[in-house]
């Protein structure tokens, strides 16, 4: 990831990973950073974006559009069941 003077905070890449997660396609990086709820400047929006993109998270098309292809699930942080991880012994 590149130096930048744009340092998005972790409620800021949540946000944006929210959004693109919920709507799954975007036809460029224009759309999101319209479509988001709160302003980010647009240098700190592509410096997001290039993390998710480094994460496998979104993948960007040669036309431009990207899409979430992330598979995580949100209950990923529960311990499996049977797991003694966190009992005491």
């Amino acid at each position: 990831m590149k130096t930048s003077n744009h340092q998005p905070t972790l409620s800021t890449i949540r946000m944006v990973e929210e959004k693109i997660r919920k709507r799954q396609y975007f036809k460029n990086k224009y759309q999101l950073f319209v479509n988001l709820p709160r302003q980010v400047m647009y240098p700190t929006l592509a410096l997001i974006l290039e993390y998710l993109e480094e994460s496998n998270k979104i993948v960007f098309k040669k036309d431009g559009s990207f899409v979430w292809t992330f598979k995580g699930s949100r209950n990923s942080k529960k311990a499996p069941k049977g797991s003694n991880a966190t009992s005491k012994r």
